[in-house]
């Protein structure tokens, strides 16, 4: 007898139920697509940032928006802050890890550029260091957090909270809003 069915049963039940509880966000979501396609249009960029699975969520979404979600198209700028191992390094080890991507965005974003921090809590302190640096810029912020919204949620233009308070199914959530973001940005 496979011990794990009813596991995998808790954890679908709490998946759908924080997917259901994801309506709320849906104009904010919608504002933040169509703040994504104005900046491209004005010959800006998408930059983003996250640590650890984040960082592999800013990866995925800035492959999608540079390469194509669903349509064929041109690519279309946006550059994932967390795959120049150079450059984390060297700022790290120069200035300290909560600047590795503050220190970027000093380097690279104007302010026509849309600036996405993605952390589970909102305190990752890179990040927020990173979104203050944008916001100094007048570059439009965008966080996903989940739980409280933590510290980006002051700074951020528009903080994207998934209603829970579990990594997992905040990441989940995250890959569901980036694709859906990179869905109203191709139409």
């Amino acid at each position: 007898m496979n011990n794990y069915i009813e596991y995998l049963k808790g954890e679908h039940a709490a998946h759908m139920a924080m997917f259901n509880a994801l309506e709320p966000l849906f104009p904010t979501i919608s504002d933040v697509g169509i703040l994504m396609q104005t900046c491209i249009k004005k010959g800006g960029k998408i930059l983003l940032m996250g640590n650890g699975g984040s960082a592999a969520d800013a990866q995925h979404i800035a492959a999608e928006i540079v390469g194509r979600f669903k349509k064929e198209r041109k690519g279309m700028p946006a550059i994932a802050l967390t795959t120049d191992t150079s450059i984390l390094t060297s700022v790290g080890n120069d200035y300290g890890y909560d600047y590795i991507f503050a220190r970027q965005i000093e380097a690279l974003c104007r302010p026509e550029d849309l600036v996405i921090g993605i952390t589970t809590s909102g305190n990752s302190a890179n990040v927020v260091s990173a979104m203050q640096a944008a916001k100094e810029i007048g570059a439009v912020t965008v966080g996903l957090t989940g739980g409280t919204g933590g510290k980006l949620t002051a700074i951020c233009d528009h903080n994207l909270v998934m209603p829970s308070s579990v990594t997992a199914r905040i990441q989940e959530a995250h890959i569901f809003v980036g694709h859906s973001l990179c869905e109203i940005l191709e139409s």
